[in-house]
């Protein structure tokens, strides 16, 4: 809310509490009827009511008083001047759902259904057998809809704590990210913009000795330059968030290109999987192929998905030399074990007639509702 504005109804809520307040004509046509005090009271009560309706959509530590006196202004309005003004219960049965702790919420449930069953009890010998039918059904529903209304609240709150994780997480993804450009750039380029300076330093030395040296040494920097520039933009299309399916096409051509027999199995698109997920499933599915044509001198190369309710397997294979022992977290398998501990993933790696690597991703489907109502 703007500094100085007034708010009557928090923006979060929409148009839902205004279109509630139509409840509040029939109360007010039952006290238009009245005479003398009641009528006064009725009109007076009536708006305090209002108040309260209002101040429990912004109460923090006084919400339990405000909703007291809510109950107590139904309680004497239902008592007082119409036992009809009874169904105002479903305001305060509303926010009686929003407890989060058990013990609040059913005090307050009991209390509640005492102060709803007190105006039954006084005007019991006035009210006829239909009439009491009439008013049961009602008066259960407004002792069971906090039960749904507490249930709703609980699920927004995981969903609003389940947007804050993977805002974290995308800010632990941004951040391991540039830590790896930085290892990068140190151990990549910072090497081969030291080669350049010695050839650069070489070519001086060789200009007034060894002119065909010289071209040739310059000819290197040229070709060392240019694979500086082409790691540089490795770099840079790397923090661009990529998909599996975009990625497995890119694995498919650098295996072919090596002389690797590429075989795929199972679904690339795993719909219930978040961007988050993809992109780093993405970029260890990368290392990982990255590593078989480096270092396996494998022929073939088998990577399957299986997605399960809940999780998502990966499984790179090829049938090359294994793994060596004596360097178990070599070859990129670290910088895989820590982006997947990003998202809880885990990876198991076996060394049998080659390498196999078992990627597995716990994944959590949202489901949304929209609209928040009284």
């Amino acid at each position: 809310m703007a500094k100085g504005k007034l708010e009557i109804f928090p923006s979060r809520y929409g148009f839902f509490p205004y279109m509630f307040l139509v409840y509040l004509f029939m109360p007010g046509y039952y006290i238009y009827f009245e005479r003398g005090w009641k009528l006064y009271a009725g009109y007076v009560l009536l708006g305090l009511f209002l108040i309260t309706y209002r101040q429990l959509y912004f109460a923090g530590r006084s919400f339990t008083s405000w909703l007291i006196l809510q109950i107590a202004v139904v309680l004497f309005l239902s008592i007082f001047i119409n036992i009809n003004i009874l169904f105002l219960g479903f305001f305060p049965a509303h926010f009686i759902g929003w407890y989060e702790e058990r013990k609040k919420f059913y005090t307050a449930l009991v209390l509640f259904g005492l102060s709803i069953f007190t105006p039954l009890i006084i005007h019991y010998n006035q009210l006829n057998p239909n009439a009491l039918f009439y008013f049961i059904p009602f008066i259960l529903i407004m002792l069971f809809s906090p039960f749904g209304i507490r249930s709703m609240n609980s699920r927004m709150e995981l969903e609003r704590q389940l947007d804050e994780a993977n805002e974290r997480i995308e800010e632990l993804v941004k951040r391991e990210e540039r830590l790896r450009i930085a290892r990068d750039l140190h151990d990549t380029l910072g090497h081969t913009l030291s080669l350049i300076t010695l050839k650069s330093q070489l070519v001086g030395k060789l200009l007034t000795k060894d002119i065909e040296r010289a071209k040739h040494e310059a000819k290197e920097i040229e070709r060392t330059s240019r694979s500086a520039l082409s790691q540089v933009r490795e770099l840079v299309s790397d923090m661009r968030a990529i998909t599996i399916s975009e990625e497995l096409q890119a694995s498919s051509a650098i295996l072919e290109a090596a002389g690797i027999a590429f075989q795929y199995q199972g679904d690339s698109r795993l719909e219930e999987a978040s961007g988050i997920t993809q992109n780093i499933l993405s970029m260890c599915l990368r290392e990982a192929v990255t590593n078989v044509v480096k270092h396996s001198q494998a022929k073939n190369c088998h990577i399957s998905i299986i997605e399960n309710e809940g999780e998502i397997m990966i499984s790179i294979q090829d049938d090359g030399r294994g793994m060596d022992e004596n360097c178990p977290e070599g070859n990129g398998l670290k910088g895989i074990s820590e982006r997947l501990e990003l998202i809880d993933g885990s990876l198991k790696i076996t060394s049998y007639k080659g390498t196999k690597l078992m990627i597995t991703v716990p994944v959590i489907v949202k489901e949304r509702e929209a609209g928040v109502g009284s």
